[in-house]
């Protein structure tokens, strides 16, 4: 590790104190092999953008969007636990510090490599078994508004997230399951120090303070919210990660806890949702076959459907490999107004294809029977053939035929995607993981469940049927392949990737991001300007961004000279300004180790030896 992260690290645990089992009687003495340590952490500034400078280590790193979750899944690398272990340990934590974003009551993929093979687990929450395909229509079959339909208890998915880690654990794991939760319990029950992040959320955020629990937890007798900086203690949370640690993932889904959670969303008092005890107790996390495609000099292993993330990143890539080339890719730290058109532009062509043909691979057929035809290199060089020098415009680009034949599905219509948090890790044995996590839009379905424990605090429910299309049917009465139907994952776009040399088979990098939609142009310029510009993970996670879902174009606010936006606007792109708050985690491979960065917008690091 590089003297910049070994100072850092000891500026934060310059007071800490030794907690391992204070508090934490059904760990006995002799059977904990894990030492937890509780960090003494200062909340960093408010800034919208704050300079982190990259993190070199020789032997492991673990990269998060909070101090304190980072902090956790080092310590559980230095005990000798396996990059699984270690991202549980994060993301436990998450659900305490980061709660608006991710979660024990939302899902998460997770991409994992052992060394030999890669492996892709899907804790994607599901429609529970009573919905129709009008949940989120009015009374006069009209869509609902997003918040409408969001903060409240239809919105709801059955929670995936400790599920599918319990699988990932039971196949990669090697410290005990029990003693993963130690950090989040330790910081639950001794307290922590709100974030300028949590705060900020918390003050724009419309609809948590109507909750009982959340606005009471969360707001002061005001309706003020919580302060940078102030200890938070949340015992409800920790009780509930105790029962979790315990008795494993059964905790969550049977029992008190679940009945709790069933509970409040049967009993939302605007918009009840419709999960069961059944659901709740029947969810199934799933291993699929990861999708790896070849680019450059690269291997890149992504999550498959229902994620739409890997498949439209790849789409985006692959066309512009079928693009003259840019003489000028990078001026002044942006992107160029050249590389910048050719990417809306086959970005614009790659949602639309996203738009028509992906779902629940369990409900939904891919076109021709393979996802792979959406990523043939003929295919795409054809789609590449409608970029020219001019945009062409919003919402113009059409959907392709990858299959040759006409698809059976309506396009969706655009709506809002929200939230979430990415996760990296690498252990000393060089396995890794790549986990995007989420209870969707910032703070789910503004509904804080304390798992019956009748404690202050909580953990927030998910927002995640909100990612189904509102709309089941196209005006001429075509399904639409992302509607809602029972049983169902939503699609998501989710992108935990991880990155092989194609001659070596080496480990290159593992990266994500969360953003909505946006993670899809995220992770993709992050892949570009790793691997094909040469910049380190920091520097590419420092560069500016720019996106379009198929309408208008957004670049980042303040980040690009006028004289480029008006360059793209007279091409035709419609561009305007705003706030792109991604939360790119990255780790590469070095001649050293390792070498990682943290997204500049938000509160992370990276750490490790």
């Amino acid at each position: 590790m590089d003297h910049r992260s070994v100072s850092f690290r000891r500026r934060w645990l310059a007071s800490a104190t030794s907690l391992v089992i204070v508090g934490l009687p059904w760990l006995a003495q002799a059977d904990v092999t894990f030492q937890y340590e509780a960090p003494a952490i200062a909340p960093e500034t408010a800034s919208g953008f704050t300079d982190k400078p990259g993190w070199a280590t020789e032997r492991f790193a673990v990269a998060a969007a909070n101090p304190l979750a980072t902090d956790a899944g080092y310590q559980i690398l230095k005990a000798g636990g396996s990059a699984v272990d270690a991202a549980i340990a994060v993301q436990m934590v998450l659900t305490l510090v980061e709660p608006q974003s991710s979660g024990i009551g939302g899902g998460a993929f997770l991409m994992h490599y052992d060394g030999s093979d890669v492996a892709a687990y899907d804790g994607r929450e599901t429609a529970p078994r009573a919905v129709r395909e009008s949940l989120f229509l009015d009374g006069d079959g009209e869509p609902l508004a997003f918040l409408e339909a969001a903060a409240s208890g239809l919105s709801v998915g059955v929670p995936g997230t400790v599920r599918m880690l319990e699988m990932a654990h039971e196949r990669h794991g090697k410290l005990p399951w029990r003693e993963l939760f130690i950090p989040a319990i330790t910081l639950a029950e001794e307290g922590f120090e709100v974030s300028p992040r949590l705060h900020t959320s918390l003050a724009a955020e419309e609809r948590l303070r109507d909750d009982p629990l959340g606005g009471a937890f969360y707001y002061d007798d005001q309706g003020e919210p919580l302060a940078a900086g102030a200890q938070l203690r949340n015992p409800a949370l920790g009780a509930v990660l105790r029962e979790i640690a315990e008795h494993g993932s059964k905790a969550m889904h049977t029992g008190a806890i679940a009945e709790d959670l069933v509970q409040r969303v049967q009993n939302h008092p605007r918009r009840p949702g419709a999960i069961s005890l059944e659901d709740m107790a029947t969810y199934v996390a799933k291993e699929r076959a990861p999708l790896c495609t070849d680019w450059q000099a690269y291997r890149v292993c992504g999550f498959p459907p229902p994620s739409s993330g890997h498949l439209t990143i790849m789409q985006i890539l692959g066309m512009l490999e079928h693009l003259p080339g840019v003489d000028e890719v990078l001026v002044d730290d942006h992107p160029s107004e050249e590389w910048l058109h050719q990417f809306l532009e086959a970005s614009r062509l790659a949602f639309a294809d996203r738009g028509m043909y992906i779902a629940d691979p369990d409900f939904v057929d891919p076109p021709g029977g393979s996802w792979e035809s959406l990523l043939n290199p003929s295919y795409l060089a054809s789609r590449a053939e409608l970029i020219g020098e001019e945009s062409m415009g919003p919402d113009a680009a059409k959907p392709g035929r990858p299959s040759g034949q006409d698809a059976a599905w309506a396009i969706q219509p655009a709506q809002p995607e929200y939230g979430t948090s990415h996760i990296s890790v690498i252990d000393e044995e060089g396995n890794a993981v790549a986990m995007t996590t989420t209870i969707e839009a910032a703070f789910g379905s503004r509904m804080l469940a304390d798992g019956g424990t009748g404690l202050a605090g909580g953990y927030l429910l998910n927002n995640e049927l909100t990612d189904f299309s509102f709309r089941p049917l196209d005006a001429d009465g075509t399904p639409i392949a992302n509607r809602v139907e029972p049983g169902k994952r939503p699609r998501s776009s989710m992108s935990p990737t991880l990155v092989f040399d194609r001659e070596s088979d080496e480990l290159v990098a593992s990266l994500g991001s969360p953003g909505g939609a946006a993670i899809i142009h995220y992770t993709a310029k992050t892949l570009v300007a790793m691997l094909d510009w040469g910049l380190n993970a920091q520097e590419a996670l420092n560069l500016p961004h720019a996106i379009t879902l198929g309408g208008p174009a957004y670049v980042e606010e303040g980040r690009f000279p006028a004289e480029l936006i008006d360059a793209l606007n007279a091409r035709g792109h419609e561009v305007s300004e705003r706030e792109l708050t991604s939360g790119l985690q990255a780790i590469q491979r070095t001649e050293e180790g390792f070498f990682g960065g943290a997204d500049p917008r938000r509160e992370g690091v990276v750490m490790g030896d």
